[in-house]
């Protein structure tokens, strides 16, 4: 059974150069143009606000894409975890586990429908969530489970393309 970390010993924030961060040369997760520039826009609106992972000398453990858009956007200094406490195969077996285990989750899209359609009553760029427009719009256009007739309703994918409003919702989107 696993034990839980002994005593509160926290690694403290410091912020080091962006510059200084020197990424794992075997990464095996890959950052694409698109989601750097997905990044950086979070990182715009919203701040900073998950730390970089190192190993002690600068070393990326965890935070590659988040470093790839700081240096997209010009920031001179970065905020750091330092986990210099882990050995080599803790740290290159967390570049691995903090990428996998991520990808375990799911959402409630019943929830996630309700979230995203309360942002943009308030008129706020849904895209900055990270989600793809087409994402949005198909989350927007799945028949409500609850609704008398909802099996009944068919939507025009057509004319949903061409005005780029969703029918069901009222959602308006760019393409």
């Amino acid at each position: 059974m696993p034990t839980a970390p002994k005593g509160n010993n926290f690694p403290s924030y410091k912020t080091v150069p962006t510059a200084s961060l020197v990424p794992y040369a075997r990464n095996a997760r890959t950052h694409s143009p698109a989601q750097v520039d997905k990044i950086a826009a979070s990182i715009r609106e919203f701040g900073f606000l998950n730390p970089i992972i190192t190993d002690g000398q600068n070393g990326i453990i965890a935070g590659h894409g988040r470093v790839m858009a700081a240096q997209k956007l010009g920031l001179d200094t970065l905020p750091t975890i330092d986990a210099a406490h882990l050995s080599e195969a803790q740290r290159r077996a967390y570049v691995l586990a903090d990428n996998r285990t991520a990808l375990d989750s799911g959402w409630d899209n019943d929830l996630l429908k309700i979230e995203l359609q309360d942002l943009d009553a308030a008129g706020f760029d849904l895209t900055l969530t990270g989600f793809e427009l087409g994402e949005i719009a198909g989350l927007f256009l799945q028949p409500d489970m609850d609704a008398p007739d909802s099996s009944s309703k068919e939507i025009d994918p057509d004319a949903y393309a061409m005005d780029h409003k969703c029918p069901k919702c009222g959602f308006e989107y760019d393409e």
